[in-house]
């Protein structure tokens, strides 16, 4: 067990004690209010969602040809393995007509619970997660998962990114640090898992800001954090931005993002997990800070650096 925080996969673990657990990403087409004109276009100016979907990831194919194709992907290495069915592109409660409601003669809920349906019914799928935005959770689609939750467990993962409105506001998200406790109360009140997702070093922030970030989030009734750095992206608008001059931004340095990290390992209680650190884009792509490294072992230079401070104050 990790001595310094509860890990993702201690969490998985008190979840599904006896198994090992591995998520499948699926891709069901769906797109983002700010994408689509239905609050915004142009999306986060971070944003690049192909940065982190997976090659079998193809919203032309369907839920269940996605996860049978991440199966036989973790199948060679693991062949005991049940899976999390992980609706992770874009904003997986987003439902308009633009997304995939309203096909036929389904309403956009009825599209979503088809969706998620097909995906629990896939063997060995053991549970949900579901990635989307505070602002894409109206009534009747907590009481979707509330309804789904009953046959096998159902987690979002929300896209936070911060508790500062004046940032929401620079980086195009669109939504308010209100919207995201709303949301986590609700779903939380309907006895569905809540992960927060959260960006360190976004525009204007100090550190005291992101401090003040994590000190509110860990108020909230969640069960999970995934955090890392802010990158810049090749093609984003956030590196326009920085090329015209319009935005100035101070990339964290390793060093400096694990000095950032060790604080705020000490700001969250054990029964919230951390399931990461830090996201790793396909280094053609980013464009800053090009830091080489893969997520566990940013892990195991942060796990090395708390022993070291453990020892020092023993």
């Amino acid at each position: 067990m990790n001595p310094y925080y509860k890990d993702y996969a201690e969490y998985l673990s008190d979840r599904f004690p006896g198994i090992k657990v591995q998520k499948i990403s699926v891709n069901a087409g769906f797109s983002c209010p700010n994408r689509d004109g239905t609050i915004g276009t142009g999306g986060c100016i971070y944003c690049d969602n192909t940065t982190f979907t997976p090659g079998y990831c193809f919203s032309s194919e369907s839920v269940t040809q996605q996860l049978e194709a991440g199966k036989r992907f973790f199948f060679k290495k693991y062949p005991a393995m049940k899976y999390l069915a992980y609706f992770q592109s874009y904003s997986n409660t987003f439902i308009k007509s633009s997304s995939p409601g309203n096909v036929g003669n389904k309403t956009g809920l009825e599209r979503l619970e088809s969706l998620y349906s097909e995906a629990l019914g896939v063997e060995d799928v053991v549970g949900l997660v579901i990635g989307s935005r505070p602002d894409c959770f109206p009534d009747d689609v907590v009481e979707l998962l509330k309804r789904l939750n009953l046959r096998k467990p159902v987690f979002v993962e929300l896209g936070a990114e911060t508790s500062h409105d004046s940032t929401l506001k620079i980086i195009n998200r669109r939504h308010s640090w209100q919207q995201t406790c709303d949301t986590v109360c609700r779903l939380a009140q309907a006895g569905i898992s809540v992960g927060l997702h959260l960006i360190f070093g976004l525009p204007g922030e100090t550190e005291e800001m992101m401090f003040s970030t994590i000190r509110r989030v860990v108020s909230l009734p969640i069960d999970s954090i995934k955090m890392h750095h802010l990158q810049v992206i090749q093609g984003t608008p956030l590196q326009s931005l920085l090329e015209d001059g319009s935005m100035n931004i101070d990339t964290f340095t390793l060093n400096g993002y694990l000095d950032l990290c060790e604080k705020i390992v000490g700001m969250v209680p054990r029964k919230i997990a951390i399931e990461r650190f830090l996201a790793t884009s396909p280094p053609d792509k980013v464009v800053a800070p090009k830091w080489g490294i893969k997520n566990y072992e940013f892990t195991n230079l942060l796990l090395k650096k708390l022993k070291n401070k453990t020892i020092k104050e023993t």
